[in-house]
């Protein structure tokens, strides 16, 4: 089996890192972690010149490319520890909309998102914190040919900036914990957000629904069937976060060689020392192996093969080896990589986000208990 890049893979790498390069230095980092909403206005409008936005969308609705495709251009954001709604909007939003909707929910909404002209997001998670079926209580009641929205979802990402939220909510009597939720395509204008501050620096917000009325044009997808819809957004969306922390890891290993070469002590560059090259040497076969185990996953869901076994498995393995990444760059760079004159520590607080977005490694090694049972 051969996971090499394609050229046009390669291409697109390339044009990832070099724009991560010259427009998302480490001060626009220091910017935008920081709340710079103009640095993130900008940042956003040059993606949608490259037409990033429009990865893995399907190419009848303007976009391009496919989960590998994503996975390469999310591994070089992951190197520059990039901040944007990108990743929320393009496997999130996207996603749910290209598996969930109907025809014409395509038609209007897929286009406008490959073009950047909207951002859409996903409201899941409520009191638990936690991406899992019945954590999902938001009750969405009949009323007449729509429905009523009540409650709350909280570290909803990048809600603050978002036009559309999907939101899960019950509909039905849960006979199962899977059973009863169902899909709302609610316009931002018609919540209240309230931000959240969490260690990434990345946007996200606690969402109250008051009465919320929807026409049934809002529901997406099968009334009462939403949780099947979004198995296959979350599989999506953790082998993007695995992509996005085999950059972050790969990056931290990068910092740490250049400083083991620098760093003098006892006469001797720490990187002369065999302690510091045996950490190197296992946090790049952490970083390789989170790659191949990345991309398999993504290139099962790109062939639009059965793949939940192999998101579980790249989710636990490489949210595990990106921390001990971490862990061993902390180590190797003693204190300075501590301070908040160092760039380390954007790269270890945003692996911990990524680490337990959808689901911790013990979250996924249940999961797989349940798939091999």
């Amino acid at each position: 089996m051969d996971f090499s890049l394609s050229e046009e893979q390669e291409m697109m790498q390339a044009l990832a890192r070099d724009f991560m390069k010259d427009e998302f230095p480490e001060k626009v980092l220091r910017a935008v972690a920081a709340g710079d909403e103009d640095a993130a206005a900008g940042l956003w409008q040059k993606i949608v010149e490259m037409n990033l936005t429009g990865l893995s969308v399907p190419e009848e609705y303007g976009g391009l490319g496919d989960m590998v495709d994503l996975c390469t251009v999310l591994e070089e954001m992951g190197k520059a520890c990039f901040i944007s709604p990108f990743f929320t909007s393009v496997v999130l939003g996207a996603g749910a909309i290209s598996i969930a909707g109907e025809e014409a929910q395509k038609a209007e909404l897929l286009p406008a998102v490959a073009e950047g002209k909207i951002k859409v997001t996903l409201a899941l998670c409520e009191e638990r914190a936690s991406s899992t079926p019945d954590d999902v209580n938001l009750k969405a009641v009949k009323d007449g040919d729509g429905f009523v929205l009540n409650g709350a979802k909280t570290f909803v990402p990048d809600a603050s900036v978002a036009d559309y939220i999907i939101t899960a909510a019950r509909t039905g009597p849960a006979d199962t914990p899977e059973s009863g939720i169902t899909l709302f395509l609610v316009p931002a204008g018609a919540v209240t957000r309230q931000p959240m501050a969490i260690i990434s620096g990345e946007g996200m917000s606690v969402v109250t629904y008051d009465s919320v009325r929807l026409g049934a044009d809002a529901v997406l997808g099968p009334e009462g069937k939403g949780w099947q819809c979004l198995d296959i957004v979350l599989q999506k969306a953790n082998v993007g976060r695995c992509a996005t922390m085999c950059g972050l890891a790969r990056k931290a290993l990068d910092l740490t060689l250049e400083y083991a070469k620098e760093r003098i002590a006892f006469g001797h560059p720490i990187g002369a020392f065999q302690s510091i090259q045996h950490r190197c040497a296992d946090m790049l076969m952490d970083v390789e192996g989170s790659r191949f185990l990345t991309y398999h996953a993504a290139w099962k869901l790109a062939s639009g093969q059965p793949a939940a076994r192999e998101a579980a498995i790249a989710k636990a393995w490489v949210s595990s080896a990106a921390r001990r990444v971490m862990h061993s760059a902390h180590q190797a760079h003693g204190a300075i990589g501590f301070s908040e004159d160092h760039i380390l520590h954007f790269y270890t607080r945003m692996t911990r986000a990524c680490e337990f977005s959808f689901g911790d490694p013990d979250y996924h090694y249940n999961e797989l208990v349940k798939l091999t049972s």
